[in-house]
């Protein structure tokens, strides 16, 4: 027979610890290893005699003063053996102490099980326009949702009759076999653990209680709303069981890209071409928005990759006023192409430069200039 370990250790408590701290370090262990929560798993159930026997001792201050003197022998009057709680039968302590970590033993759990729970959220993916992100837009949809079923009320009974207690574990929900010490709990697999059974199942939903039904369903998204935001219609979701509440409904957005703008956050982009001449001698260009065309100046020597922030035309603030920039990112395109008489020009053009229009070519001849 293996020697048994400390009861402190057992606990994981110091010598020291208060008795708080030791029903505290026991009420978390013996949770974690209740055997109703590890069916047939026999170390778990070792493990929670361990538990419970070295709670027996350390929570009473005579037992643990006579352990601390003495050790796992005990006094010369008698040792520990009794200590842990258990007798032939198995474990006497198992309901008692589910019932004080989880509130009930075989009464408690069907208890629990009885006890009103929240239906299932249901999600649906939206695919929108860009421009109903930006602007706003009201959107109807299709959605299959579970339901109680009409014909038998919800109960899975023919007209409507009620479950009645499962015979196989009397309602319990869970099976328990062998005896002694060794002790197997599983779940019933007549009633699959809700402790009860439909003697005459509805035909409508074959017992289930439940059908699928096609829904429709409106939203309007607000303007400013954003690739991967969730909305939620509370409420709209799979009802609950036992009279708990619906679940939601939660639409999940996923917006198209443009084909000119990119966005981040408020803020639109646009990469826009313009010629080698307008980036030289400067022009008024036409500039796309989300909702028209505006006229914006350009300046003499733009350079390739120059920002221009045109404020207020970009996407409008969530839930707010406030509107977003967009942000004009020139590119400068070179001629392809040319003509005999366009290549004329541009070799007379470059004759005539001094190099001080190139301000950024001179600086890096300069800096070469440097190192050799």
């Amino acid at each position: 027979m293996a020697a048994k370990r400390d009861y402190y250790e057992v606990l994981g408590v110091d010598r020291k610890a208060s008795t708080e701290e030791i029903k505290r370090a026991y009420r978390k262990l013996a949770k974690e290893s209740h055997p109703d929560l590890h069916p047939n798993d026999k170390t778990a159930e070792a493990r929670f005699k361990e538990i419970n026997e070295a709670n027996e001792v350390l929570s009473d201050p005579q037992k643990r003063a006579a352990y601390d003197q003495y050790g796992m022998d005990g006094p010369p009057t008698g040792g520990f053996g009794g200590f842990g709680g258990f007798d032939g039968s198995g474990f006497s302590g198992f309901d008692s102490i589910f019932d004080q970590l989880f509130g009930g033993g075989a009464g408690g759990r069907a208890q629990r099980r009885n006890a009103p729970i929240r239906g299932r959220d249901i999600l649906f993916n939206m695919r929108i326009e860009f421009e109903e992100a930006a602007f706003g837009a009201s959107k109807s949809f299709d959605f299959l949702r579970a339901e109680l079923c009409c014909s038998c009320k919800g109960t899975g009974g023919k007209d409507g009759a009620k479950p009645t207690p499962c015979p196989a574990c009397k309602g319990t929900g869970q099976v328990r076999s062998g005896g002694g010490f060794m002790v197997t709990v599983r779940t019933c697999t007549s009633c699959g653990g809700s402790g009860q059974v439909v003697s005459d199942p509805c035909a409508a939903c074959s017992g289930t209680g439940r059908v699928r039904n096609k829904r429709t369903a409106s939203i309007t998204i607000p303007p400013g709303a954003d690739d991967g935001q969730v909305f939620v219609m509370t409420g709209q979701g799979e009802p609950g069981q036992n009279g708990g509440p619906s679940g939601d409904l939660q639409i999940a957005i996923s917006v198209k890209p443009h084909k000119l703008f990119k966005r981040e956050g408020t803020t639109l982009y646009l990469d826009m071409p313009i010629s080698f001449t307008q980036a030289a001698l400067g022009a008024t260009i036409d500039i796309p928005t989300l909702k028209n065309k505006i006229s914006h100046k350009i300046p003499e020597g733009t350079q390739e990759g120059a920002l221009l922030r045109i404020k207020g035309e970009g996407i409008q603030q969530l839930h707010g006023s406030s509107r977003g920039d967009l942000v004009v990112r020139v590119h400068v395109e070179i001629p392809k192409r040319l003509s005999e008489k366009q290549k004329e020009l541009l070799r007379a053009f470059d004759q005539a430069s001094t190099g001080k229009e190139y301000e950024n070519r001179k600086s890096f001849l300069d800096r070469v200039k440097e190192l050799f």
